[in-house]
């Protein structure tokens, strides 16, 4: 069973919460345009994810960005982290440094919700370039194993 997310608050006042903490991050106008951009790029998230690691991460959300998150049926080829910016920019129908500052926005959120240990999980399952998104250094091996 996953673990609940870190401070144990749900529902409602978390939705908020975490709102709040994306309209704070982005430095966006509303609470409103917060929220549009925390559907769109939690739906793209959806999008790439699958397994423990979507289960654990929606289990720790607050119920109203689960249901965001799960809705989405996973892809059949994962997006690296410029492909994902890309892709999110082309459907919501605004620029790739646009949709790179919307993704940090969330997923600061996001991660500080999920915890260290998943959000290293999740992208250690995604391709390459999504711990940048994460706000984490993207680490290589020097050479191949």
């Amino acid at each position: 069973m996953a673990a609940p997310a870190p401070g144990g608050v749900t529902g409602a006042a978390s939705y908020t919460r975490m709102l709040e903490r994306v309209r704070y991050e982005g430095a966006y106008p509303t609470r409103e345009r917060a929220e549009e951009v925390v559907h769109s790029v939690l739906a793209a998230l959806g999008r790439q994810l699958v397994g423990d690691e979507r289960v654990e991460l929606a289990a720790r959300l607050p119920v109203e960005a689960a249901l965001v998150l799960t809705a989405e049926v996973p892809a059949t080829a994962p997006l690296t982290g410029w492909e994902f910016v890309k892709d999110l920019a082309r459907r919501t129908g605004s620029t790739p440094a646009t949709s790179r500052w919307n993704v940090g926005a969330v997923l600061a959120a996001v991660s500080q919700l999920a915890g260290p240990e998943l959000v290293d999980r999740i992208i250690g399952r995604l391709p390459s370039g999504y711990a940048l998104l994460f706000g984490k250094a993207e680490l290589h091996s020097p050479w191949p194993r």
